[in-house]
């Protein structure tokens, strides 16, 4: 039993590392392929950062939310927060909270009320790996400018695209994993 926990605790290390290894070891490169490829002006990617910065402190800063457990991408002045919160008081002051942050245009707030066991977590970590590979692995796809999030097997994709078919294909590679349920579309096309 022990040696089964060992195994799982170590799987979640590599998995979480997995996710930073890219801004601890070429950070740099991936921030400025990032600032290279994404759509926005960089006064605009600027502002998108505070805001995200400033509705995800005002959510540690609130008693009653698991800061934690939130997930937050501005996108243009549009807020989307994914994840899971206990309570629909806890969804809906979420949503005021980010509502009150200057500069916010609008907040889609796509947070889902329940609980997230370990295993669920463990689970939609993998799926969000495997929907990020397969993204990469399209040379047509700027996929850092795709941040994809996972709660309970429901799939976000936010960011930007340069045309539809872009889009229909980056949401074709999601919906092809194995284990996801649904697909939100949440990415803005540059070039309609």
């Amino acid at each position: 039993m022990l040696g089964k926990l060992c195994t799982m605790i170590g799987m979640v290390v590599l998995l979480a590392a997995g996710g930073c290894a890219p801004a601890m070891v070429g950070g740099a490169a991936t921030g400025a392929y990032k600032v290279g490829t994404d759509e926005r002006t960089m006064g605009t990617m600027w502002d998108d950062a505070a805001i995200t910065a400033k509705v995800k402190k005002a959510l540690v800063d609130a008693y009653d939310i698991k800061a934690r457990r939130v997930d937050v991408d501005t996108l243009d002045g549009v807020v989307t927060m994914t994840g899971v919160v206990e309570t629909e008081a806890g969804y809906r002051r979420a949503e005021e909270l980010a509502g009150e942050v200057e500069g916010v245009r609008k907040v889609t707030n796509l947070l889902q009320v329940g609980t997230k066991s370990f295993g669920q977590a463990l689970d939609d970590k993998v799926l969000g790996t495997k929907i990020k590979a397969k993204l990469i692995s399209e040379p047509e796809i700027k996929s850092l400018n795709i941040d994809v999030d996972v709660d309970r097997a429901v799939a976000t994709l936010t960011g930007t695209v340069e045309n539809r078919e872009q889009r229909t294909r980056v949401l074709d590679i999601a919906r092809s994993v194995s284990g996801v349920a649904k697909v939100i579309d949440n990415m803005k096309v540059v070039n309609p």
